[in-house]
């Protein structure tokens, strides 16, 4: 394997450099990254076809009745989480070493990266805690205090898996890594994860518009519209729909990896030349 150094993405950067890198990146592996994650898209989808709910049976008040029907779907929610948190640490895997060992193919870069699925699991959780906190903080500052502590979790969010991969998956190492790396060059790495943020809800919101548009008519008016909303989700368990979201989702996971890589080559570029 050659020097984490070697990897195309490692490098100081800015944000038009950023986004350059980005792209290139993305443009240059799109067959491999599309395949890989159209596959995930699609286990996804079936698993998203057992938490079925209704959006009528929740226009009501009674927190405990809510409760009582969101408590059904306990199970397959927990199952999808764990699956889709395994195909976030393969993917990041894929990305990070791939382009540095081109011997290690999609199965040998999955079966190395479950050393890192527990240990990540365990800071998610901690980032969770951390978060929760955060937004409540924010929302005491209303919506601008909610939206910084959004996207300052987020930014942490994306150093975790790199740190880890690169620099080995115990847990409090990671943990002040993330928060030195994210802190330094901080407005950079949170405007940086902001203007991402945008970009890909953007790319998002109108290619799930159009998965929605053969079926609805508008996507607007599903959104808008309860009872169009409702028919929305009568045909998410439609082979076609499952098979265009698989597409969506081939087409916009790979971008979080790739910024993921970025935002921490770049903050090791940095380190790097200041230790010089």
């Amino acid at each position: 394997m050659e020097p984490i150094e070697n990897h195309p993405l490692y490098k100081a950067h800015t944000i038009d450099s950023a986004m350059n890198s980005l792209w290139d990146f993305y443009k240059k592996r799109f067959v491999e990254l599309f395949l890989i994650s159209f596959a995930m898209g699609l286990a996804m989808q079936y698993l998203g076809t057992f938490i079925r709910i209704d959006i009528g049976d929740y226009q009501t008040f009674d927190m405990d009745e809510m409760m009582n029907k969101l408590n059904e779907f306990k199970w397959p929610m927990i199952i999808f989480t764990l699956v889709n948190v395994l195909f976030a640490v393969i993917l990041q895997y894929f990305v990070m070493f791939n382009p540095l060992d081109r011997e290690c193919n999609f199965l040998k870069c999955a079966v190395k990266s479950l050393r890192y699925y527990i240990p990540y699991l365990l800071i998610l959780v901690i980032l969770a805690f951390v978060g929760s906190f955060a937004l409540f903080l924010g929302l005491i500052l209303l919506f601008v205090g909610a939206l910084f502590a959004g996207v300052y979790i987020m930014t942490l969010y994306l150093f975790i898996l790199p740190i880890m991969m690169v620099e080995g998956p115990i847990i409090a190492h990671a943990i002040v890594r993330t928060a030195t790396l994210a802190h330094r060059n901080f407005w950079n790495n949170l405007g940086w994860t902001a203007v991402f943020i945008i970009l890909l809800l953007v790319i998002s919101i109108l290619l799930s518009g159009l998965v929605l548009l053969p079926f609805t008519g508008s996507f607007l008016s599903a959104v808008s519209n309860p009872e169009e909303a409702t028919i929305a989700l009568e045909v998410t368990t439609q082979p076609l729909y499952i098979i265009l979201s698989a597409v969506v989702n081939a087409i916009t996971l790979p971008l979080l990896p790739v910024f993921s890589s970025i935002l921490y080559f770049n903050a090791r570029a940095r380190e790097a030349g200041r230790n010089l």
